[in-house]
């Protein structure tokens, strides 16, 4: 029997798909902006931070990254709520995108902060500039210029990672070409055109990205 591809479904499902991906830019968003926030702060902790709070941090940190992310996204949706902590879909699949990046975040920025040359640090001490001031203002922006091509990498693998939060019923693109298949039995043409909108969104991420840096960082010009 010779296959006989069928696109013509797609005017009839257009709308699910949209909605998914929307729902799937709104996940990649809120996940980068507050996980790479909470990674900052994680790099602090852990690169410059008082020595207490290093152990924490250093633990938070290896076990996002030795755990599955499907495994974190299940523990946040169905055993939280156990301890009495009850949210929806789409509140789970973000905070669970939070604490991953947030994870993988802070290694990535803190060796940025390594690789920080340590005049930098002695200049900020002259200014008479407190540990954290001196972070801010002198050592966070350089630290980011150097690893911004590794976070925004880690940006995209987050945003297709984000596939699997269809396993909690969070409408996402995943979940619009399972609910498609389950409509049309077109399963080919189904998760071809969902793979070719998730590397469309990856390509467009990439690029984004990379326009972000180069307003957030402007080459110094060479004389």
């Amino acid at each position: 029997m010779r296959y006989h591809f069928d696109f013509g479904w797609l005017a009839e499902y257009y709308p699910v798909l949209i909605k998914g991906i929307l729902v799937t830019m709104e996940l990649t968003f809120v996940g980068s902006a507050v996980g790479i926030a909470l990674g900052i702060a994680c790099a602090w902790a852990r690169a410059l931070g008082p020595r207490w709070l290093k152990p924490f941090v250093a633990a938070y940190v290896e076990l996002i990254r030795n755990t599955p992310f499907l495994i974190q996204l299940f523990f946040i949706f169905f055993g939280l709520p156990a301890a009495g902590i009850h949210m929806n879909e789409i509140a789970a699949a973000n905070l669970a995108m939070v604490i991953n990046l947030g994870a993988y975040s802070c290694e990535i920025i803190r060796a940025g902060i390594q690789a920080t040359p340590r005049g930098q640090f002695e200049a900020g001490a002259s200014l008479a500039m407190t540990p954290f001031e001196t972070f801010r203002h002198v050592i966070l922006v350089p630290s980011l210029q150097r690893i911004w091509p590794a976070l925004s990498s880690q940006v995209v693998i987050v945003m297709l990672g984000s596939s699997v939060v269809s396993q909690i019923a969070a409408e996402d693109l995943t979940f619009a070409a399972n609910f498609i298949q389950s409509r049309s039995f077109r399963a080919f043409e189904a998760y071809f055109v969902s793979t070719a909108i998730y590397l469309g969104l990856a390509v467009i991420l990439r690029q984004l990205l990379a326009v972000v840096g180069g307003l957030i960082f402007p080459r110094r010009v060479r004389r």
